[in-house]
């Protein structure tokens, strides 16, 4: 799974495939035509509430391939767009916590390492993962 480049339709159709939904199902519940579906199919993005019906439709959460993005991707959360001044608090949104690691992340990481496509060193630099946290997936996760 390539998380830096996320192409939404394409993951859709492969998840269409494994549980073998008819065409005619996702039409009724998507409330659109076979063409706009194939749209869909080849974009790389769609509006999130078309998304959440997606969603709910295949049963899995989509929304968390973009979580896991965010997790890998994005600047530690006490650094806001000007280098090294603290983030504001909202006091509307709920707060978000950075460090949530799926097993998926956890995988995705440790497969990097095996394969050596990056170094520990590298890893800890480029996604803010603490140097313990890694060494206790790998003891944890050995295979």
């Amino acid at each position: 799974m390539d998380f830096k480049n996320i192409g939404i339709g394409e993951l859709i159709s492969k998840r269409v495939n494994e549980l073998e939904v008819d065409i005619p199902r996702i039409i009724n519940f998507l409330k659109c035509s076979e063409e706009e579906v194939q749209e869909m199919y080849n974009a790389e993005s769609l509006d999130t509430n078309l998304l959440l019906r997606w969603s709910k439709l295949l049963e899995y959460d989509f929304f968390r391939i973009y979580t896991q993005h965010l997790i890998l991707f994005s600047p530690p959360a006490s650094l806001s767009m000007k280098q090294n001044q603290p983030v504001k608090k909202s006091e509307v949104l709920p707060g978000f916590r950075k460090k949530i690691y799926t097993q998926e992340i956890i995988d995705f990481i440790l497969e990097l390492i095996e394969t050596k496509a990056k170094t520990k060193l590298q890893i800890i630099n480029e996604y803010n993962i603490p140097k313990t946290t890694l060494y206790k997936w790998i003891e944890k996760y050995k295979k």
